[in-house]
């Protein structure tokens, strides 16, 4: 894992040495591995942000896409308790990760269940959600103290520790990044397509053959 970059569509990079370098645990897959660092930032700062250490009951809209699926765990980490909003394709997915409570949106609004949570997380891509309407549902299921954040409140910051923290929750088992597909850089294009339809389960990434070693 590294700060962030645009451009990266490429089998090297070269990175100045000063930044953040960390190696991939042992007990993951290079495809995993790949897929802890982005959403996995994002959950952190994001949920930090809301000050998960001291929630109690935490909401996650979208939780079972690549951040949501993250951040299922991570608040699981934190001892809060999870209620996981997703589609009914994935509420099996989402309660191994750790949710307790699982809200299917194909048929349910969790807003008139009357149930106030003192963190919602809004995990929705921007691209497939109607930020407005989200926005909305949250007002009458929060705590008086309680927070909505969403994951387009701002740019997220690396942060090593942060970092840290994922890749110690990952050789112990605690954290196991969800890889949907995996698609070879050649098929970069089929890769954004099958995204952009908003229904992935967890992460996509892209593998590049190295002399035939993934």
């Amino acid at each position: 894992p590294t700060k962030t970059r645009f451009g990266t569509y490429a089998q090297y990079i070269c990175i100045p040495e000063d930044w953040i370098v960390l190696l991939k645990p042992s007990n993951t897959t290079y495809e995993e591995a790949a897929a802890i660092p982005y959403p996995g930032e994002l959950a952190m700062f994001f949920l930090k942000k809301g000050n998960i250490q001291k929630r109690k009951n935490v909401l996650i809209v979208g939780a079972s896409g690549s951040i949501g699926t993250t951040a299922v765990q991570i608040v699981r980490h934190y001892g809060a308790k999870v209620t996981g909003v997703c589609s009914t394709a994935n509420l099996e997915l989402v309660r191994s990760l750790g949710a307790e409570t699982l809200i299917d949106y194909t048929k349910e609004d969790y807003s008139k269940r009357g149930e106030r949570y003192d963190l919602i997380l809004d995990a929705v891509p921007q691209q497939v959600a109607d930020r407005k309407s989200l926005k909305s549902q949250a007002k009458n299921s929060i705590t008086t103290d309680g927070k909505y954040i969403s994951i387009d409140d701002g740019l997220a910051k690396v942060s090593y520790d942060d970092l840290v923290l994922l890749l110690d929750l990952t050789k112990s088992g605690e954290f196991k990044p969800v890889i949907d597909r995996s698609y070879p850089l050649e098929q970069m294009v089929e890769a954004h397509k099958y995204v952009e339809t908003g229904h992935k389960k967890g992460n996509v990434v892209i593998t590049v053959d190295h002399n035939s070693k993934t």
